[in-house]
């Protein structure tokens, strides 16, 4: 499934308690053949930035950094798989994992707003 994330926005649908982002935060792709980038903030996250590959299928895999609002920079790595639903919009369902700090895992689901 061959998707272009190229200027398609995200909103968190939900996210595991050990993950920083919240529903507030949108993410906006970019996306330059098989690249991906993204630059987001909130209240909680002060600044990130994530880069990723787009495989043919549709998947992500990428790395984020973000300093959040204790001023804590925060590393992760993430695989993404995407879901298309009836209203044509993506649904993204990412599987992470810390870096950095407790090193923990978790889930997440963005959807296309």
């Amino acid at each position: 499934m061959a998707i272009d994330y190229n200027n398609r926005r995200f909103k968190v649908a939900t996210n595991s308690e050990n993950g920083e982002v919240s529903s507030n935060l949108i993410f906006h792709y970019l996306q330059k053949g098989n690249m991906l980038s993204c630059t987001y903030a909130d209240q909680k996250i002060l600044h990130g930035h994530l880069i990723g590959i787009v495989k043919e299928d549709g998947t992500i895999d990428l790395s984020y950094h973000q300093i959040n609002d204790k001023h804590e920079l925060k590393t992760g790595l993430c695989n993404s798989r995407p879901e298309m639903m009836p209203n044509g919009k993506i649904r993204i369902h990412e599987n992470w994992r810390w870096t950095s700090g407790d090193l923990s895992e978790g889930t997440s689901m963005l959807e296309e707003v």
